[in-house]
């Protein structure tokens, strides 16, 4: 995802208007977005403390934003950037806007309803973990305490950790299995 935002910066997206500036600025923050994400990934599986993983470089990251003039500020402002994003990605799954990114032209009435509950379904549940964790590190900012944030992994930690943990996990992961699923029919169906 990272180097796809990347080539729509540097040389624009498909589709109207896709080399205006806005959109390739756009672009480049996703980029960079998905970077931090792989990152933190990447760190996670790498990790020989697989128990800290993402946690552990979210608390480092925010330790250390904490530490500078207005860090608190800063990552508080990240947070609730983070819990946007969370909160777009579901708003924008419910109200079904991937519909303009389809080809329905190529598509059974059968499989325009499977890949609409695909979306919906999936874009909900990714911008819900998504929002998690961007609380997790306003929460961190609020009470100035760098062991407040949380990546991922700790988000989902947390959510187990809850009442109904294990059955929440199982929702949320399954949501995420249903986005991986409404991806491949995007690709498939996607309008270039």
């Amino acid at each position: 995802m990272a180097v796809w935002r990347l080539s729509e910066a540097l040389f624009g997206a498909s589709g109207p208007g896709g080399r205006k500036a806005s959109k390739r600025a756009l672009n480049a923050g996703r980029c960079v977005f998905y970077g931090f994400v792989a990152f933190s990934v990447l760190t996670f599986v790498t990790s020989s403390k697989n128990s800290e993983g993402s946690d552990a470089t979210s608390r480092d990251l925010t330790s250390r934003a904490l530490e500078l003039p207005l860090g608190r500020w800063l990552v508080g402002l990240a947070g609730l950037v983070v819990l946007g994003v969370g909160v777009g990605i579901g708003v924008r799954a419910a109200r079904r806007t991937f519909h303009k990114h389809l080809e329905k032209a190529r598509m059974s009435r059968r499989v325009q309803r499977v890949v609409d509950v695909l979306g919906v379904t999936g874009g909900v549940a990714r911008g819900l973990v998504y929002a998690a964790a961007g609380v997790f590190v306003v929460i961190a900012a609020v009470d100035y305490d760098p062991g407040k944030a949380k990546g991922l992994d700790g988000t989902l930690r947390a959510l187990a950790g809850t009442p109904a943990g294990p059955w929440l996990l199982a929702l949320v992961a399954l949501g995420l299995v249903v986005f991986g699923l409404f991806s491949v029919a995007l690709a498939r169906y996607r309008r270039v």
